[in-house]
């Protein structure tokens, strides 16, 4: 009998992959479920990137095999775009890698350098593929607190007893995301200065996931800024979220030229390098000047309100001045956990809310609302929570 390998113990389907199932099933049912839970941007990207997919996607010469390092050309343009709005200066040449999405590179790091054996400090709450890339590449994930109260960083104290108790050595490297998902917290310098320095004095690797730096955020910043950090940092990046190009899976891994070519090592024996029309076009996107991420970041903006509005009306408490495409919140106290109210909206209201357990069990007592829905879909959702709350009301008389 043919059984599944044992790197997938432990490892179950992606929680939104089971979740949409279960919301077109709905559906199929006639539900008409409005989803403020996933984050895909609904919004296209602009015009010119399109119109360079379509021009390059003519041409005879641009379908075959590419380069395992992605196009020159895409990569200068990476390089650009981290000076002009970074500040930071990368090699087009030895620091860049493109990928096909961020997640994908998060996977490639934890199979290039972690082994059985090995642990991995893991943001809870935080982005579930850091655990389950942690767990495939036979290595554990070692879970760090990320509190309200201190405005969701990481308790370097906590850390040093974790490391203290396990040993020096034990615990290879650490995954950090900001801006925050779920939470929405901005960075501070000072917090990727602790950082930078925490991983030099421990013998870290620092994974910085940095995907939501340019939404609803004016300031955006690098952990590879930090002077000495790229000795210790590997920086992801993408343009789903900045760019409205999620399925065009167009990412980027920012190291030194050995940490790249390490990385290599593995990356090259999964894929055979992206579309050369979609990296041409990736690099028209990152060329586009502050009006595109302002006129993104006015929407964005006057949706939030709409998902504050609707989160009042559910009686949970958040704070107004978070950043990247979501809101996190905190659930009322009648409430037994996050599904509870999650379950209760989706089958009651038809609208879905991600319950912020999926993220750790820091998440337990938070729901998350995406921005990646129309003012509209943020109206008709109060509106049915509304009469369903007023149905509930009537049959507790």
């Amino acid at each position: 009998m043919i059984t599944t390998s044992k790197r997938l113990d432990g490892i179950g389907e992606y929680y939104f992959s089971t979740k949409l199932r279960e919301i077109d099933e709905l559906n199929s049912r006639g539900k008409k479920v409005i989803n403020l839970g996933i984050g895909s941007p609904d919004l296209p990207p602009h015009p010119e990137v399109i119109e360079v997919l379509q021009q390059e996607s003519q041409k005879p010469n641009v379908h075959a095999y590419q380069g395992y390092r992605g196009s020159l050309i895409l990569r200068k343009a990476i390089s650009d775009w981290y000076k002009q709005w970074y500040g930071v200066d990368v090699d087009a040449y030895s620091e860049i890698l493109p990928l096909m999405g961020s997640k994908e590179g998060i996977v490639h790091v934890c199979m290039s350098y972690f082994d059985r054996g090995d642990r991995v400090f893991v943001p809870d709450p935080g982005y579930p593929t850091y655990s389950s890339a942690v767990r495939l590449s036979g290595a554990e994930p070692v879970y760090y607190s990320l509190k309200e109260e201190t405005s969701y960083f990481p308790d370097f104290t906590e850390l040093k007893k974790i490391i203290d108790g396990l040993g020096k050595g034990r615990i290879k490297a650490m995954f950090i995301n900001y801006p925050h998902m779920p939470t929405g917290q901005l960075p501070t310098r000072e917090l990727f200065s602790q950082l930078v320095a925490f991983a030099y004095a421990n013998d870290l690797l620092l994974i910085h996931d940095n995907p939501y730096s340019f939404i609803l955020n004016s300031s955006p910043m690098s952990l590879l800024s930090i002077p000495g950090a790229k000795n210790v940092v590997i920086e992801l990046n993408s343009l789903s979220k900045s760019h409205n190009m999620a399925g065009w899976r167009l990412g980027m891994l920012l190291a030194t030229q050995q940490r790249l070519d390490e990385i290599l090592r593995f990356k090259s024996n999964m894929d055979s390098g992206m579309f050369l029309p979609i990296q041409l076009a990736g690099a028209k996107a990152l060329s586009l000047g502050t009006a595109w991420y302002e006129k993104l970041n006015d929407i964005y903006r006057a949706r939030r309100e709409k998902a504050f509005a609707l989160l009042d009306q559910l009686a949970c408490r958040f704070e107004r001045n978070q950043a990247g495409m979501f809101v996190w919140a905190k659930i009322p106290d009648n409430y037994p956990d996050c599904y509870a109210i999650s379950d209760e909206i989706l089958y009651n209201a038809g609208v879905f809310v991600t319950p912020g357990g999926i993220f750790g069990n820091a998440g337990a007592r938070y729901i998350r609302v995406s921005l990646c829905t129309p003012e509209e879909k943020f109206l008709e959702s109060s509106n049915r929570i509304l009469d369903f709350q007023a149905r509930k009301n009537l049959e507790n008389v």
